[in-house]
């Protein structure tokens, strides 16, 4: 049962037991004690209705926040992977600078490694 069902159920059962006590506890006339168990049933009507529209209210809120969530997600996700593609091709001809360097540097070692032999033997 939800906690919403359970506080409404208390309500109805609290204000029940509340009527009741003043029915058996109240030396009012009848007509003085039918008024105010009309004014008390039309209160306890209002707080129980009231609970059903916060309820109601709470829940749209929640869809409507998830809904959002949802939303924001998406285009977190969208922006993220359009700024990885744009880092990948602002660095991409930069590897290939480095790379070109590394193959020059790899280069220059063997051609010093090949005069050291030569000069060695």
């Amino acid at each position: 049962m939800s906690k919403g069902k359970s506080i409404a159920i208390g309500f109805i059962v609290g204000g029940t037991i509340s009527a009741a006590t003043a029915l058996l506890t109240t030396p009012s006339s009848g007509r003085e004690l039918r008024y105010q168990i009309k004014q008390q049933s039309l209160e306890w009507k209002r707080i129980v209705d009231d609970i059903i529209q916060d309820g109601l209210r709470l829940k749209d809120q929640i869809a409507k926040t998830s809904k959002e969530g949802v939303a924001l997600i998406n285009e977190l996700t969208q922006e993220m992977q359009t700024s990885v593609e744009e880092w990948k091709n602002a660095i991409e001809p930069h590897q290939e600078n480095i790379h070109e360097y590394l193959e020059q540097i790899q280069a220059s070692i063997q051609d010093l490694e090949q005069k050291i032999q030569e000069k060695n033997e």
